[in-house]
């Protein structure tokens, strides 16, 4: 008999449940790693009865997959759900627009709910890979309430695919303990600090939509360009920093929270997070542009689980919830309903809701650079160089 020893070690638990609560790893992995999996399926093969009550009173099953973003949403809410529904949600974490697509693509994502990014949602629609909504069905969701810029990307021909979960924009968090006093207000900057006193402690995400559109801020050229003469600079650019990285990842706020990077590309909530825990690092919209976002909750052809996927949905359009989910996470919405809800601090924090100055330089994604082989290509080189 071999003599193993898989315990895990107290500071580790911690850890490892910390990053599931905030969606950074998915239920699969904790359990996973903790050893709880084996746990829970004796627990539930022996004591059925701890499934819930609640499930065969609702009628809608006993989960929900919901496939999103790291740090995206409050797992109270989560519970919240599950003890008023018996349902509980199960986070399916990804790191890109990219890496949605293609999972949705190859069929059997086994995801009830998703959350796409704006410039997505038309490429959906024409692959068929998307149900239209039924909007009797999510009662909380009142178009009228919705600033139609962040709202009218779920609506394709018509009819509504997609409704509105948030917005926010995508800038870099930077230490400011370790620039010396110097303050950075552009991708210029970003990138040149990179390969100079930062080298060694930059991430970068691991999607193309942000890594090369924000090289090409570089050089002044849009942030959705897919001319070959612009994209071989932003390549340059690209090739001569990757050594010069920590790393390559969109779940960053681990890193930065521990030291270990001082610079990252980030989106509006993370850099809330990690200001509100650690006021050092400050969030920069760099002068030259880049991108302005929303993402949609939506329901992936044959999702398993339909009707909790429309109780899902309806339950974090609730005004309540969505405000819970909003202090949360550091990230607006479109919907005035809970902007009523909003404290002062929070509507008037410049992270959440930038300067109009520096807003106006942003670009919302464009649906060709998710489909373009150019940038596909030129990721794909700059990961594996």
């Amino acid at each position: 008999m071999t003599d193993r020893n898989d315990t895990i070690s107290r500071e580790k638990f911690i850890d490892e449940l910390m990053r599931y609560k905030k969606g950074s790893v998915s239920r699969r992995h904790f359990l996973g790693v903790t050893g709880l999996g084996l746990a829970t399926g004796v627990l539930g093969s022996a004591l059925p009865g701890l499934r819930g009550a609640a499930w065969a009173q609702s009628g809608i099953g006993d989960r929900v997959v919901l496939a999103s973003w790291p740090n995206y949403h409050d797992p109270a809410n989560f519970e919240a759900f599950k003890a008023a529904t018996g349902a509980a949600v199960d986070m399916s974490v990804f790191g890109s627009n990219e890496e949605m697509l293609a999972k949705l693509q190859a069929g059997g994502s086994g995801w009830d709910v998703f959350v796409p990014t704006n410039y997505t949602i038309s490429t959906y629609v024409a692959e068929d890979l998307i149900e239209p909504l039924d909007l009797a069905r999510i009662p909380n969701y009142d178009l009228a309430s919705f600033d139609p810029r962040f709202a009218e990307p779920g609506t394709v021909d018509g009819k509504v695919y997609a409704v509105s979960r948030n917005w926010g924009t995508t800038g870099y968090a930077v230490n400011t303990a370790q620039t010396g006093g110097k303050k950075l207000t552009s991708w210029k900057e970003f990138w040149d600090i990179t390969m100079a006193e930062f080298s060694g402690r930059t991430m970068v995400h691991d999607y193309q939509l942000t890594t090369i559109g924000n090289a090409l801020k570089y050089f002044g050229y849009s942030f959705n360009s897919v001319d070959p003469k612009e994209l071989a600079d932003a390549e340059k650019l690209l090739l001569d920093v990757k050594p010069h990285l920590f790393a390559i990842s969109s779940d960053y706020q681990p890193s930065m929270r521990s030291g270990d990077a001082w610079m990252t590309m980030c989106w509006t909530g993370d850099a809330k997070q990690l200001h509100r825990d650690m006021p050092e690092i400050e969030y920069v919209l760099g002068s030259e542009g880049g991108e302005l976002w929303s993402d949609f909750l939506a329901i992936p052809k044959g999702a398993p689980h339909l009707d909790a996927a429309y109780a899902l949905i309806n339950f974090l359009l609730d005004p309540a919830v969505n405000v819970k989910e909003v202090l949360f996470h550091g990230y607006p919405v479109a919907d005035k309903r809970v902007d009523a809800l909003l404290p002062p601090e929070i509507l008037n924090d410049p992270i959440m809701y930038p300067a109009a100055e520096l807003l106006t330089p942003l670009e919302f994604g464009a649906a060709v650079t998710l489909t373009d082989p150019g940038r596909a290509e030129l990721m794909a080189r700059f990961k594996s160089a």
